[in-house]
């Protein structure tokens, strides 16, 4: 019988696939980021199963939040010189 744990690691392990496969899939570039994000943000909480607290933090800090936001930061900026 599957425990708790190996349920709430596969539920997840199943969300970033699909979150994957929609950054690929999708056509507007925003949605595309959104779900990259995601995917980092659900690779932390698999980390927080595994007992990795110190991967944890640098996986949502950086590369959930910091990243997330460069990517929309730039995107903007880039949008931006095209209206000048």
């Amino acid at each position: 019988m599957i425990n708790l744990m190996s349920a709430m690691t596969l539920l997840f392990a199943i969300a970033m696939i699909g979150a994957a496969f929609v950054a690929i899939q999708v056509k507007q570039i925003s949605i595309a980021m959104l779900a990259a994000g995601l995917v980092s943000l659900l690779a932390s909480v698999m980390f927080l199963f595994l007992a990795a607290p110190d991967v944890v933090m640098t996986e949502a800090a950086i590369g959930s939040g910091l990243t997330t936001f460069l990517f929309f930061f730039v995107l903007g900026r880039v949008r931006g010189d095209k209206n000048d």
